[in-house]
Order: structure tokens, then C-alpha cells, then sequence
């Protein structure tokens, strides 16, 4: 696919789909510029961390104030010959319209911390290098954003053990009328799929991954996520939704559900007030 002009994108809507278009379809180079260059068109203050050969960059914005530090990660970059769509675009797009409206009104007893990492999908790189260098003990949790773009139910996954954070999530979506085992989950330790949460849990940082889920397909990703290899041969013709197009050159900006989207958005806002 060719993606559109970045000018028309950055000038454009403002929705969490409207601005997936920033990265779908583009180069990881590509990827990366374009976060940039939407931060720094719309004035909004970044950090910048840069690291490796060619340079890769993570790109930080706080919003609010207070002494503890919500952090909600998105990694920009794709596997090689995928759009790039729901991983993982969407998440991008989510959380840029998220900051944008929680500048309106930014919390004064908590800093939410939005994290735009490089190279997750090589063994979470951005994030491991920017776990290492950051103030670990003022994160009251972290939740990195994999595949938003497609489902009807909320998955709060690599959540083995209860913590303080896990029960505020918890309530927070439960407090928008969610129901536990139908329109959320929560699962343990996913044995082979990951996100950029895992460079923070080892140091005992309370983090976990948050995806959009079918409903429909509940038991089958089960199986799937939980039994990869057992799994393998019978999937072969038909992966459960999202991953029938995870990673590959399916995954496009036609299979993203406004829906799934303004779900995670409203999910988010509510968990961001939970843990003020």
C-alpha cells in the first residue's frame, strides 16, 4: 500500500483512526520520523532518547503533575512487510488522541507518562533501554498497548499476580460497566507472545499488557496465546482474530474497528482516573 502524504495526516482528524494513518504502511524509519514530526507540529513537549545503530528513538511526554507516574506505552515500529496497522498503529493513534484530551484537563495527582518506543518487535530494545535509565520507583504501573484496533472486549494479559495497580485497573473497568470473563480478562503469563511491559516487570514494576479482544474468539485465543506450538497445525489455515493478521501483510487500516478503538480510549480514561 502506499500511505498518504504525512503533512495531510498530521493536518487532518484527530481520531485515534485517523491518526493510525501516521504510521500504517510506512518503513520504521519512516515510522519514527512521523511521531516526531506530530509532536513537534502540534508543539506538544517531548523527550527524546535515542540509542544504537542507525540511531533508534523512544519519544516521552508527560501530562499532569504528582509524585507517582502512570506509564502508557505504544511501540511505533512494525515487522518487516506488515502495514503495521493494529501492531501496531492503532495504539499509536489511541494514545496521541488520549493526550490531547487529557492536556485539556491534566490530573494534579499523577503524571501520566506516554511512551513512544523503538524496536519491540526486536525482543522490546526501546523499551529495555529506557527501563534502564528511568526512575523505576515513581511508576505506579505501566501498561503497554498491543493490538487496540480490533474487538469488543478489553484483555489485561501477563497479570500472574494480584497487585495494588492489577486491582485498580480492575475497578476501573468495572466501573464503566464491564463484566470480568466477558467483556474483560485478565491472564496470567503469556508463554510466548510479549510487549514492552516485560523490560519493566523484572525490576518489580507492576506492568502488564492491554489488548482488544473478540468476544467471540474468547476460547480460542485462549488455546491459541496459551498453547502456541499444540496450537501450531490446527491454526495453520485459520488463527483467531486479531491474529489472522498479526505480522502479516493483512494487517491494514480496513480491519480497524472505530469501536475497538473508542473502547481502549474510554478503558484508558477510566483507568487513569482510578489510579489519580
Amino acid at each position: 500500500m502506499t500511505p498518504p502524504p504525512l503533512e495531510e495526516v498530521i493536518q487532518g482528524g484527530r481520531t485515534p483512526l485517523a491518526l493510525s494513518r501516521l504510521l500504517e504502511g510506512r518503513s520504521n524509519r519512516e515510522r519514527q520520523a512521523a511521531v516526531a514530526r506530530y509532536l513537534g507540529e502540534h508543539r506538544i513537549p517531548f523527550a527524546l532518547q535515542a540509542f544504537g545503530s542507525p540511531v533508534r528513538e523512544n519519544f516521552s511526554v508527560d501530562v499532569g503533575s504528582g509524585e507517582r507516574v502512570l506509564v502508557l506505552v505504544a511501540h511505533h515500529d512494525a515487522v518487516p512487510g506488515s502495514p503495521g496497522a493494529n501492531d501496531n498503529a492503532a495504539a499509536v493513534g489511541i494514545l496521541l488522541n488520549l493526550l490531547e484530551r487529557l492536556s485539556v484537563s491534566p490530573p494534579t495527582r499523577l503524571r501520566v507518562r506516554f511512551l513512544f518506543t523503538a524496536e519491540e518487535e526486536r525482543g522490546y530494545l526501546g523499551a529495555r533501554y529506557y527501563a534502564r535509565a528511568a526512575n523505576l520507583e515513581e511508576l505506579a504501573g505501566v501498561l503497554s498497548l498491543e493490538l487496540c484496533g480490533i474487538g469488543d472486549s478489553v484483555a489485561i494479559w501477563d497479570a500472574a499476580e494480584e497487585t495494588p495497580f492489577l486491582a485498580r485497573v480492575r475497578s476501573a473497568l468495572e466501573g464503566i460497566g464491564l463484566v470480568r470473563d466477558a467483556t474483560y480478562h485478565v491472564v496470567g503469563r503469556i508463554p510466548l507472545f510479549g510487549s514492552d511491559h516485560r523490560a519493566f516487570a523484572p525490576e518489580g514494576v507492576p506492568a502488564y499488557g492491554f489488548t482488544l479482544v473478540p468476544s467471540r474468539e474468547a476460547e480460542a485465543l485462549r488455546q491459541f496465546v496459551f498453547s502456541p506450538m499444540r496450537s501450531a497445525f490446527r491454526h495453520l489455515i485459520h488463527r483467531p482474530v486479531p491474529f489472522d493478521t498479526y505480522h502479516t501483510a493483512r494487517d491494514a487500516g480496513a480491519t480497524l474497528e472505530p469501536a475497538a478503538l473508542a473502547l481502549a480510549l474510554r478503558a484508558l480514561e477510566a483507568i487513569i482516573a482510578e489510579v489519580t
